[in-house]
């Protein structure tokens, strides 16, 4: 049996009509499972007898268990237990322009960046499509509020998870699903080179971040194992080839961490190399972590970066900071219940 969070419309189409059924019967299930928000095939009220008990011989609806919720001002971090009892995190957080959660995307993490909890816990499994899905459903019926922004930048690497990925965009942006534009969805990696060209050929306007943190292949290297097998280099060609392809910004993620990246040097080298790339950086304060040496850099520090990148001419933010009193940095939550 599938679950029927991890369906797509199309495939859900597909079923019925190998099922020698209306492929519109997928979209009246869809209306169901996400407009009205129904957990019962039994519920819906114009789809016959018939196809409801073909349904519940083919799919169930599943959910994860909320085992923990931290608030703070503006941000509710949720560690959820899955059905083989492996955890999670998803972030919700409440900006003006609407309520972003950021998603995990697998159990644990074997990218191994030195400053992120994630990673220090390793790689357990992929999450299913359903697994992500139903992170957004059960954080927005807990706070009684649409979703309406989707970050992958949880615990795991996107696009080491990349097939359920985008099964899961196209669900999530589906108009006759949850209906996030896709303008409004950020995918997050590393750097998987590959992936990033194949994502250029995507045929959704999801948003593409890099998560670069250092301007240097020798600075890189020492806190992001990535490096170690796709230099800047190679992200940077594999960037352009992505905005070539779609006609998209990039942004560039860039954590602060104090006296490792976060000098003027650092950010006149970062400004040249990204001089001329169709992209915006945004500064990260870094959240620290009992189980990891790096401290955050001060902001003065952050300042002086912002300062030098904006006198380049490259497009830069700061990162507002949300949530350090509810372990709101990536893993952190999940590492801190598996360790008590």
């Amino acid at each position: 049996m599938n679950n029927i969070y991890g369906v797509t419309l199309e495939e859900l189409e597909r079923y019925f009509l190998d099922k020698n059924n209306k492929k519109f019967k997928a979209v009246q299930v869809f209306d169901w499972v996400y407009k009205k928000g129904i957990n019962s095939f039994d519920d819906m009220r114009n789809v016959s007898k018939e196809t409801i008990n073909m349904l519940k011989q083919d799919f169930y609806f599943g959910k994860l268990k909320i085992i923990d919720k931290k608030e703070d001002v503006d941000v509710s971090k949720y560690l959820f237990e899955l059905d083989d009892n492996e955890k999670v995190e998803a972030v919700v957080m409440y900006h003006d322009y609407g309520t972003s959660i950021c998603i995990s995307t697998q159990v644990g993490c074997n990218m191994g960046c030195k400053f992120c909890e994630s990673g220090r816990l390793k790689k357990v499994r992929n999450l299913k499509t359903y697994e992500m899905v139903l992170q957004i459903l059960m954080v927005g019926k807990d706070i009684s509020k649409k979703i309406t922004h989707i970050v992958l930048m949880g615990i795991g690497e996107p696009f080491d998870n990349y097939d359920n990925v985008i099964k899961f965009i196209d669900i999530v942006n589906s108009g006759k699903g949850l209906d996030i534009g896709s303008r409004h969805i950020t995918v997050s990696t590393c750097g998987i080179v590959p992936k990033i060209k194949e994502f250029a050929n995507f045929d959704k306007q999801v948003n593409l971040a890099i998560s670069l943190h250092a301007p240097t292949n020798e600075i890189r290297d020492s806190i992001m194992n990535i490096n170690k097998v796709y230099k800047i280099e190679e992200i940077i060609d594999a960037v352009k080839y992505y905005i070539n392809k779609t006609n998209r910004r990039v942004t560039f993620e860039y954590i602060m961490l104090k006296d490792i990246n976060d000098s003027k040097e650092c950010a006149l080298k970062l400004s040249s190399l990204l001089k001329g790339i169709n992209c915006y950086v945004n500064l990260i304060p870094y959240n620290e972590t009992s189980h990891i040496e790096y401290k955050k850099s001060s902001k003065d520090s952050i300042l002086a970066f912002y300062d030098v990148l904006k006198k380049n001419n490259i497009g830069v933010t700061i990162r507002r900071e949300f949530g350090s009193k509810v372990n709101a940095a990536c893993g952190q939550l999940r590492s801190h219940y598996l360790e008590v």
